[in-house]
């Protein structure tokens, strides 16, 4: 029963990772491949202070605060950048963000924080928080897209010199995307500390990055529901198959380069086609 519960809080935190990114990349057209450096940042904040005492309830709001004021200088810089530019310039952040952990002995160097305490309320119970922190993250994303604000995304991913003669405020929408996706993915960081109780510089690279893009690609970019199967099952494979941690940088290339090849729209679109199928007459 362990097992699976282990399984289901990946699963869990995998979701939240991918939808917190695609605010980012889905919604706005932002491509993000330093994704991985917030997650990070929101588990460094949670186990410090979870060492130094606080619960880790009370953790999550600094963790997240802390990827969102580092976010929203990202998207600051976002703003003077486009396209492969922007996609540079993001992934520089995984590497600083490394960089700057492995020379910090306060964050435990190349070695890592080791003995990050366990929740009081075991396993199950953080698997019950994990699912929650979904719930909520979900509830907010599907508010931003079937708001008004929905619609200036689409318009910014569209063509952002459009959407500007449209009358978007296309810097202060774009922040906002880089904020919300950012503390999405400190949340899911601090969840991610106190499952694994051990993290390292190593734990959040450029792999890492890669595995969530491929996760918001192969669900569809800007889907909700696609992303969220596509994570869950891309968070529960390296479980069951061994081998795909391994090679995790290969396996994840080459469902890049086939979901854009043969499935642009990803998941989602593929069961929109099957469903139209089989309904039409």
């Amino acid at each position: 029963m362990d097992y699976e519960i282990v399984v289901l809080t990946n699963m869990a935190i995998g979701i939240l990772f991918a939808l917190s990114l695609n605010v980012i990349t889905g919604f706005c057209g932002q491509v993000s491949l330093g994704h991985a450096a917030f997650l990070g940042i929101g588990a460094y904040t949670s186990a410090i202070l979870t060492k130094a005492g606080w619960p880790l309830v009370a953790t999550f709001l600094p963790a997240m605060a802390m990827a969102a004021l580092v976010g929203l200088v990202v998207g600051m810089a976002s703003l003077r950048v486009r396209h492969d530019f922007l996609a540079i310039t993001t992934m520089g952040v995984v590497f600083l963000f490394t960089g700057i952990v492995r020379k910090q002995d306060f964050l435990g160097g190349e070695i890592g924080i080791a003995g990050i305490p366990a929740p009081d309320f075991g396993r199950p119970g953080l698997l019950v928080m994990a699912l929650a922190c979904v719930l909520l993250y979900l509830i907010f994303t599907i508010r931003i897209r079937k708001s008004w604000a929905g619609f200036a995304y689409d318009s910014i991913a569209e063509d952002e010199d459009t959407a500007r003669l449209l009358g978007v405020n296309v810097p202060r929408f774009k922040l906002f995307a880089f904020v919300a996706g950012t503390a999405g993915a400190g949340l899911a960081g601090a969840l991610y500390a106190h499952q694994v109780r051990f993290i390292g510089p190593d734990s959040f690279g450029f792999v890492e990055s890669i595995s969530v893009l491929a996760m918001v690609i192969v669900g569809g970019i800007g889907s909700i529901w696609g992303v969220i199967l596509a994570a869950a099952a891309l968070s529960a494979l390296p479980q069951f198959f061994q081998i795909i941690d391994d090679f995790k940088l290969l396996v994840y290339g080459l469902l890049l380069f086939g979901a854009m090849r043969f499935a642009p729209d990803g998941v989602d679109g593929l069961l929109r086609r099957l469903f139209q199928r089989g309904t039409a007459p």
